[in-house]
């Protein structure tokens, strides 16, 4: 897990600095020596965000950053707490598997008709949908890991937001 975690951090900061420079490039190229301004700029700065950005959503199930009502989880107790962790694994399994078939449809189909970008670069567009296939991949992977350590290794100690809560009158 671990090394997963090391790979998509370090990948999805790449993918962003890279992003970066080549923004930075092209807005100095613009607006300080047009010679040097490059056509296909914003294109790849684009792509290379939305794959970062699909990388980190999967960063964000491991770290609870997804968005979720943390304020009616707060005031149930642990084994509530735990119920509601589990169905929203289960819906969240659901979505991103079929993020993750349509992602693979779209990229497949992407790739069968040579698709490719309207711009000088004429990028092929089957790699830039198939960040919507890796991302939801990882998502439900993630999700699976998080279902399984609530039914089968659940600890409210650690697994319940706000730490472990006073049981009164139990």
């Amino acid at each position: 897990m671990e090394l997963w975690d090391k790979i998509e951090r370090r990948l999805t900061g790449l993918l962003g600095a890279c992003a970066l420079a080549i923004g930075a490039y092209q807005i100095f190229g613009r607006y300080v020596d047009p010679h040097l301004a490059i056509t296909w700029g914003e294109e790849t700065t684009v792509y290379l965000v939305v794959w970062a950005v699909f990388l980190a959503s999967s960063q964000l199930v491991r770290t609870d950053g997804h968005v979720r009502p943390d304020l009616v989880l707060r005031i149930l107790k642990p084994h509530q707490q735990r119920i509601v962790e589990i169905g929203n694994c289960l819906v969240a399994i659901a979505f991103c598997a079929g993020l993750t078939w349509f992602g693979w449809r779209i990229a497949s189909g992407s790739y069968d008709l040579d698709e490719r970008s309207s711009t000088g670069l004429s990028f092929p567009m089957w790699i830039y949908y198939s960040s919507l296939l890796a991302g939801a991949l990882l998502m439900t992977m993630r999700y699976v890991i998080r279902l399984y350590r609530y039914v089968f290794q659940f600890d409210p100690a650690t697994m319940t937001i706000g730490g472990v809560h006073e049981t009164v009158g139990e």
